[in-house]
């Protein structure tokens, strides 16, 4: 068994698990682990994450699934879980993104999370895989 992770980058899709059903229960329950870890490991999001949540919670109000006043509830009690939100600016990383972006093929915003995935741990575990998918570990310039 390893050992627990000392940073956990979570998507907006992780987070919005707490609030919507998802296809599979195996994920709403991966979900619920991760908030059950709240204070045991750093808990990082990219800045865009706040807005993904925001228009995942608007599209949500317009199609009639969710009330402003639940959407409203929904944020408070996100802004009351230790999140740290990265502060370095994307224009400084946006070569290392894209790169990333087209190594794994992944969309510029995934590649968001996995660049901060790689700034955001120590853990060494996370960081050999990173590397076995090809990713650079983070190095200052």
């Amino acid at each position: 068994m390893s050992a627990a992770p000392d940073a956990v980058v979570i998507d907006a899709s992780m987070a919005l698990a707490w609030l919507f059903e998802r296809e599979l229960p195996s994920d709403r329950e991966r979900a619920n682990r991760l908030l059950a870890t709240c204070g045991e490991v750093s808990w990082w999001i990219p800045g865009l994450w706040h807005q993904e949540v925001s228009n995942a919670l608007l599209v949500a109000e317009r199609r009639s699934v969710l009330s402003q006043a639940d959407s409203d509830r929904f944020l408070a009690r996100l802004s009351s879980l230790p999140f740290f939100t990265d502060s370095d600016p994307v224009a400084d990383r946006s070569t290392r993104i894209l790169a990333l972006a087209r190594s794994q093929d992944l969309s510029s915003y995934d590649a968001t999370y996995l660049e901060l995935a790689q700034r955001a741990s120590f853990d060494r575990q996370l960081n050999r895989a990173a590397a076995a998918l090809g990713v650079a570990p983070f190095a200052d310039p």
